[in-house]
């Protein structure tokens, strides 16, 4: 991994919450309102599961062919969760660097990778109800009832305290997180412009 120098003006936003909390359709929500901005970019995740499975759009790969892949140095972060490899192309990195307010799908097991690699990072927490996310696990049919169980009983690590920690509750209407959330960039996209004025 790489660490980038401090003083980059870019931000890497990471969206983190349990399954099914919604947040690929929070990210697809700011997607569409900052479609053609070039200062806004939503990273495309290498994950070992098939094209065809469902949710997010990502870049496919066997497990063999992800080793390689991070051997050779082309993640800047890279996870495992429920049997999957997940990872951020290292390009993600170099747009931070370049600039540019960064968006992905992450995971709270591995924010201090993020906070280490990234010079600037927000985490951006998804919350929904009990009620709502068992509901909307049981609708997308890609796990067992044991397994949605086991999921809803895990403990996810507390990371409400920290300062660069935003919490979005999507328990409601779409439109209300996602423009919460596209009011967050907003507001980084500003501050980034006053700063580069200075």
């Amino acid at each position: 991994m790489h660490r980038a120098s401090a003083d980059s003006p870019g931000t890497m936003i990471v969206i983190v919450g349990p399954s099914g909390a919604g947040k690929d359709s929070v990210i697809g929500f700011a997607a569409s309102r900052f479609a053609g901005c070039d200062d806004v970019d939503i990273v495309r995740r290498v994950i070992t599961r098939p094209s065809d499975a469902g949710g997010e759009d990502h870049e496919s790969v066997s497990d063999e062919l992800f080793e390689s892949r991070l051997k050779a140095g082309d993640f800047a972060v890279a996870w495992q969760a429920h049997g999957l490899k997940y990872a951020i192309p290292r390009q993600a990195l170099d747009r931070v660097r370049a600039g540019q307010i960064v968006v992905a799908n992450g995971s709270r097991a591995v924010l201090d990778q993020f906070r280490l690699v990234f010079p600037a990072v927000r985490i951006v927490n998804v919350t929904v109800s009990p009620q709502v996310l068992a509901a909307r696990l049981v609708s997308r049919g890609r796990e067992s009832e044991a397994d949605i169980l086991k999921r809803l009983q895990r403990q996810a690590p507390d990371i409400l305290e920290a300062a660069d920690v935003t919490t979005i509750d999507n328990s409601g209407p779409l439109e209300t997180a996602g423009t919460h959330f596209v009011q967050l960039i907003e507001a980084l996209r500003r501050s980034r412009r006053n700063a580069s004025e200075a």
